[in-house]
């Protein structure tokens, strides 16, 4: 699938339960419906039902990472005392950003470049997350009438990582350490999507003062381009590359014990978690955005990496790793 049909979101294992989703969404021909998995029942820790009687309809896209956010904001806000429509899983972006335009859903997880990038084309680099999310928040609001609420700390971007292993070997923990390498130790696994990207690989090795194709910066025999899911193993071991291109929210980066090398010079766009609601629907019901800034501030990437890898390496279902998640955090309490 597109990195930019499906951004924000990690090359994840597609699970079974996403795989039913998909089957009945193609069966059904057009329109979207209902999420396989039971939203399990719970309460607020205070017993308070501030959304009491609110009809909320939650969407998602259909990749691991947006199916568990968006069982995250449907538990949470039925917790509340809303009335949820769970339509979680969607296949690909268009299908729950086109389903909110129109007014069909209320709610779903975005992300700032995907906002930024895909739905309003701009091209301007912009490396600071909140500038990023005020640009996209103005627009939205003023265009689409819809409300980016504040974002959370997890950002779903490229990134490099190595193996523990080879990080230590090497003495890097940023993508400049990399680029005071050896030339023979510049090796690097990528996909080809992320390879002829204007914003992707070639760009990248620009900004850190890098030059590709040359005997003293990254020769071609130096580039592995192979299948994204292939990458993370390729980099686990070290072979053929010292690093590879991973998006840094995914489970297998704590799975494979990889380390994220820090983007110093800010070359990536922010991809940041952002819930983005219906503006008649948050006007309705305001207590929305206070909720779901407490879910928000308790996010991030490591957070995701862990919630994307209990369903994609462990197996278990979104709504249910959801659910022991918001339990965990004191956020609800079970019925």
């Amino acid at each position: 699938m597109s990195r930019l049909l499906r951004r924000g979101g990690p090359a994840t294992v597609v699970p079974v339960v996403l795989v039913a989703v998909l089957l009945a969404v193609a069966l059904a021909g057009c329109g979207l419906i209902s999420s396989s998995g039971t939203l399990r029942s719970a309460h607020l820790p205070d017993g308070d039902k501030p959304l009491d009687g609110a009809a909320i309809t939650v969407t998602s896209k259909a990749f691991t990472e947006q199916v568990v956010l968006g069982k995250i904001a449907a538990t949470y806000l039925a917790a509340a005392g809303a009335d949820i429509k769970d339509m979680t899983g969607a296949p690909g972006a268009a299908s729950s950003r086109q389903a909110q335009l129109r007014g069909e859903t209320d709610l779903q997880w975005e992300y700032t470049g995907t906002g930024w990038v895909v739905y309003h084309e701009r091209t301007d680099p912009i490396s600071d997350p909140t500038e990023l999310w005020n640009k996209v928040r103005d627009i939205e609001a003023a265009e689409n009438d819809l409300i980016w609420l504040p974002p959370s700390s997890l950002n779903n971007t490229y990134a490099f990582a190595a193996s523990q292993e080879t990080a230590n070997r090497l003495g890097v923990t940023t993508l400049s350490d990399v680029a005071a390498l050896p030339v023979d130790q510049r090796t690097f696994c990528i996909d080809d999507e992320f390879f002829s990207r204007s914003d992707g690989f070639l760009p990248m090795l620009e900004a850190y003062g890098i030059p590709f194709d040359t005997a003293d910066g990254v020769p071609q025999s130096n580039v592995t381009r192979m299948d994204s899911g292939v990458i993370y193993t390729a980099t686990a071991k070290g072979s053929p590359c010292n690093f590879g291109m991973v998006f840094s929210t995914d489970g297998r980066i704590p799975n494979l014990d990889l380390k994220v090398l820090d983007d110093d010079r800010k070359y990536f766009l922010p991809y940041s978690g952002s819930v983005v609601v219906r503006k008649p629907v948050l006007d309705e019901n305001p207590q929305i955005a206070e909720l779901m800034e407490t879910v928000s501030s308790k996010l991030n990437d490591d957070v995701m990496r862990d919630l994307n890898g209990r369903v994609d390496i462990e197996g278990e279902d979104p709504a249910d790793v959801a659910f022991d998640w918001l339990v965990s955090e004191k956020l609800i309490v079970p019925n």
